[in-house]
């Protein structure tokens, strides 16, 4: 369960028989049109250390919960691009839990440093469940006392703020979180409606749908327009700038009811999505995550034996459930197609919306701070 999901149900006790609070309560899916702001960030372009030819970007995951499609997203781009030495990092040894996936990581944070004492060039930070852990907030600052570009994905900007790195800069976060972060860390500037932000050294994202612009402009920084441009066709991207309305995302009353029936009234579905080797580990966690977040379903990474699965990009991936062993499952998504990575969520929301309803379609797009028009 996000961050995003456990806040909804946290408020329900309080506020969810306080009733409507908006003419729009009851509104189909959100479509928020983008902000009227310049699309002006831009992450520096790369400047080579330490002899390398190419950079180094640490992917970081707390090993008893990160969010899946925050980790996974960046790697995939960024590993896919051809252009970086990418590793997977947790703090621990052990498997790297990403609910509904798990994965077993290349390097713990001593490995990394064994590996790099130098550092990495770039470390992107997901929003995870231990935002505190000790070792997590003493490696992140120690890589960028050694002068890493760090990249926050959606609230991994609370984990840069817990370490003092946002102090004097400008950084954003999921929309959800605003208030808070304010409150917690008025040495911020704490920016909304926006994609992302890059202020030096400090590169942070809004919600998961921002994972892959930012991505894609750390890919641009390292490789040029051309690169990147070249790549988001190939993911089926037309826009990767910044611009974005983060106050087209709200909770309204409406929300709280579907959170209370779908949470607690209505009975969950097991589903399967079928892994193997050189499955598409973007388009995995996009359909995974949104399934997720209608809270009706329990996702399950479904393989034909209980072998580790190399993803397209070389993710590790721990199967949880063998085709024909164990508990039946209600119904298993048909294995991915040619779809470009970064619309499989139109689908799966598309699928959502025949399956569970509108309603369940808006929380998915709440949760992924995603601008769907709908079908």
């Amino acid at each position: 369960m996000t961050g995003f999901t456990r806040l909804v149900l946290i408020a329900l006790a309080s506020l969810a028989f306080t009733g409507p609070t908006s003419a729009q309560e009851g509104a189909p899916v959100v479509a928020p049109a983008a902000a009227s702001i310049e699309p002006t960030e831009k992450i520096s372009t790369y400047a080579p250390r330490f002899g390398r030819t190419r950079p180094v970007i640490a992917v970081i995951g707390e090993n008893s919960g990160t969010v899946m499609s925050d980790f996974v997203l960046p790697y995939g781009v960024l590993a896919r691009s051809g252009l970086a030495d990418v590793v997977s990092v947790a703090t621990q040894p052990g498997l790297l839990q990403l609910p509904p996936l798990q994965i077993q990581p290349d390097n713990t944070v001593a490995e990394f440093d064994q590996r790099y004492p130098d550092g990495a060039d770039y470390v992107v930070v997901p929003a995870l469940k231990k935002n505190d852990d000790p070792t997590l907030l003493a490696w992140v600052g120690a890589q960028a006392a050694k002068g890493a570009t760090m990249v926050s994905i959606c609230n991994g900007s609370i984990v840069l703020a817990k370490a003092g790195l946002t102090r004097g800069h400008r950084a954003t976060g999921h929309w959800s979180t605003h208030q808070s972060r304010v409150a917690a860390y008025p040495d911020t500037v704490w920016v909304k409606n926006t994609r992302y932000v890059a202020d030096g050294k400090i590169v942070s994202s809004a919600g998961i749908s921002a994972a892959i612009p930012t991505a894609l402009a750390l890919v641009e920084a390292i490789g040029g327009t051309e690169r990147a441009q070249v790549l988001a066709t190939q993911l089926g991207v037309g826009d990767w700038g910044s611009v974005h309305n983060s106050d087209a995302f709200r909770i309204t009353f409406g929300d709280r009811v579907t959170a209370v029936t779908s949470y607690f009234l209505r009975p969950s579905q097991d589903i399967g999505i079928p892994v193997a080797p050189g499955v598409d580990e973007m388009a995995l966690s996009l359909a995974a995550d949104a399934y997720t977040a209608t809270l009706r379903t329990r996702v399950h990474a479904l393989a034909q034996s209980g072998a580790p699965v190399r993803t397209r990009n070389g993710l590790m991936l721990i199967p949880d459930m063998v085709a024909g062993q164990g508990k039946p499952l209600d119904w298993v998504l048909p294995e991915f197609d040619a779809t470009p990575s970064a619309r499989v969520l139109d689908k799966a929301l598309d699928d959502i919306t025949t399956r569970y309803g509108t309603a369940a379609a808006r929380f998915v797009v709440l949760e992924a701070e995603y601008p769907w028009q709908g079908r």
